[in-house]
């Protein structure tokens, strides 16, 4: 299964999501500070990211910028409380492949997190 990269600054979230993907046999790594993540992904494999847009020091799209340089190929799935169509360009233009919405919907994040993984 894969390794994924949760980071969202609301802990219950990243405990919400770890959750999910866990009972799938997917191994999930969660993150609050957004510079922990970035450093993880430095140094580790990630198949998929999980980002959320609104953080703490910086944005998930920035979050997202970072870890397109650490590794071009890495899977990304952002997710939003506050859906914007100019947030989405944005992240979709720098290479997220999918977009959720909060409250998060466990068949959907299911359904994507197995469309991105497969693609």
């Amino acid at each position: 299964m894969a390794t994924i990269l949760v980071l969202d600054d609301v802990l219950d979230a990243v405990i919400l999501i770890k959750r999910i993907l866990s009972r799938k046999g997917h191994e999930v790594i969660t993150f609050t500070e957004e510079e922990e993540a970035i450093d993880y992904a430095a140094s580790h494999a990630v198949d998929l990211a999980i980002l959320d847009i609104k953080l703490k020091r910086l944005s998930g799209v920035e979050v997202l910028e970072a870890l397109k340089k650490i590794d071009p190929g890495i899977r990304v799935l952002m997710l939003t409380g506050y859906p914007s169509l100019e947030t989405a360009r944005e992240a979709l233009d720098l290479g997220a492949g999918e977009y959720c919405v909060k409250p998060i919907d466990m068949d959907e994040l299911e359904e994507k997190v197995a469309g991105l993984l497969v693609g």
